[in-house]
């Protein structure tokens, strides 16, 4: 039996003139254009903001679905969204500890952190939709490849578990050597700008170090986050959505988390332990299978266990420093 794909020429055009629609609010509406420190409040809004959309776009496809092919299988496309949402914004959690990394080795001004996450989620979506597309053809051609997702997640999980303690460094990063041997890097900032005119010649700024290793960071972590979703669904429509929503709310959490992220030391070993979930569960697949639902559970579980232990510890090894 076929797995039934639910997105129509209209649903995929539909979304993608909403999420151009919420950039274009982003930049000319709500102050994208301008450098300007984003403050908590304005990022807590975004992220509720984005929440609230991704639930309201989960009810509107239950009421499409249910009227369409009945309530067993808008129920189920349902969680498959809601899921791979959750995994989705789960592990792109880990690419805000990224974020908060290069941006101190860079030492770029909280005033001009916003334009260039903003490039960065325009760059992921092209990205993350090519791979999707991609991996959806892959699978339906080669269903073995599930299984071979499957052993990566897992042998990625454990790696992340193994190294999450150890910070990249980036005066090794080859891809910013090779940058630095290639390209003209002006000493300090420009504003905004990526490139600036210098004695008649182009030169790179930092932003554009900076914008590289962004959408660096996002191509490797997509390379993990678009196999595990395929554990779920493998319709293109639900992996694409759920991706696009986990990406633009992204960049609101990081303003509004970055200056707790060591509050959250333990949610690397969590996001680990999700991985190592998914892959075993794909490579299970032909003898265990799990319903939606209690994937869904084990993964929001995993995720509020490692959030709330880190809080703990770190609020245990507070009140130790100030005996």
């Amino acid at each position: 039996m076929q797995p039934l794909n639910i997105g129509e020429l209209w649903m995929w055009f539909a979304f993608i003139v909403f999420v151009l629609a919420m950039l274009a609010v982003d930049l000319f509406v709500f102050g994208g254009r301008k450098a300007h420190r984003v403050s908590v409040r304005e990022a807590s809004c975004w992220v509720i903001t984005w929440c609230a959309l991704a639930l309201a776009f989960a009810g509107l496809l239950w009421w499409y679905l249910n009227g369409e092919f009945g309530p067993e299988i808008a129920q189920r496309k349902t969680l498959e969204f809601l899921t791979g949402y959750l995994i989705e914004q789960s592990l792109s959690i880990d690419n805000m500890f990224v974020f908060v990394m290069i941006f101190s080795y860079f030492a770029v001004p909280p005033e001009l952190q916003r334009r260039v996450l903003l490039y960065g989620v325009l760059g992921a979506i092209v990205m993350r939709g090519g791979m999707i597309f991609a991996g959806v053809w892959l699978v339906s051609q080669f269903a073995w490849l599930l299984y071979v997702f499957g052993v990566f997640l897992i042998i990625s999980g454990i790696k992340m578990l193994v190294f999450a303690h150890q910070p990249p460094d980036l005066d090794k990063n080859p891809l910013l050597r090779w940058i630095h041997s290639h390209l003209r890097v002006t000493n300090g900032f420009h504003g905004e700008l990526f490139f600036v005119m210098q004695n008649s010649r182009y030169w790179a700024t930092p932003m554009f170090l900076v914008l590289v290793l962004i959408e660096a960071s996002d191509l490797m972590f997509a390379v993990d986050s678009i196999p595990a979703i395929f554990a779920i669904t493998t319709d293109p429509f639900i992996v694409f959505t759920s991706n696009i929503f986990a990406i633009m709310g992204l960049r609101a959490l990081y303003f509004l988390l970055a200056d707790m992220a060591d509050r959250f030391h333990l949610l690397k070993y969590g996001l680990a332990i999700v991985l190592v979930f998914i892959g075993a569960k794909m490579t299970l697949m032909p003898w265990l299978h799990m319903p939606v639902e209690w994937s869904l559970a084990v993964v929001g579980g995993i995720i509020l266990t490692s959030v709330l232990l880190s809080l703990i510890l770190t609020r245990k090894e507070d009140q130790m420093r100030s005996l």
